[in-house]
């Protein structure tokens, strides 16, 4: 079975999401798309990882029961310390809680990853938040709070 995608890896890429090529695939221009048996699959992240664990059951990376709540509130936390105006809206904090959260869950579950000794799809797109989170909190001269939460700062060097 072949297995073809379609992603976008940097910033550069925009001349091949905006090729014909591409738009043939994705009229919407949205990524990621994969082929699975000469037909290309929606720009749907949960879509895809579910065609895959059809296709393909081990490894699975689907997040046991239970595990998935410790990083859902994450990203739109994230988001809205990024996009604030307003330093006291309370968003650094929002997202201070669920960051440390996160770390009491990592140390109480022994990781290394979010659901223990196996990564899931959890992981991956918390890697992608934490990543750029990283980024951020250097911008705003807060590299020492991410340093201090033991657990989170080894998943991301992780």
């Amino acid at each position: 079975m072949t297995l073809e995608s379609c992603l976008k890896a940097t910033a550069g890429a925009s001349e091949i999401l905006e090729s014909d090529r591409f738009l043939d695939i994705g009229p919407e221009g949205k990524v990621p798309v994969v082929k699975f048996d000469d037909k290309w699959v929606v720009p749907d992240s949960d879509v895809i990882v579910r065609i895959l664990e059809e296709k393909f059951h081990e490894p699975s990376l689907f997040t046991p029961p239970g595990f998935a709540y410790v990083t859902s509130k994450i990203f739109p936390t994230f988001f809205k310390f990024v996009m604030r105006k307003d330093s006291t809206d309370g968003s650094e904090q929002a997202l201070l809680e669920l960051l440390k959260a996160s770390n009491e869950h990592l140390e109480k579950n022994g990781g290394p990853f979010i659901a223990g000794e196996k990564i899931t799809v959890v992981d991956l797109s918390l890697a992608l938040i934490l990543y750029h989170l990283k980024i951020t909190l250097g911008h705003f001269k807060m590299q020492p709070v991410l340093e201090s939460l033991t657990h989170v700062y080894n998943y991301i060097k992780a």
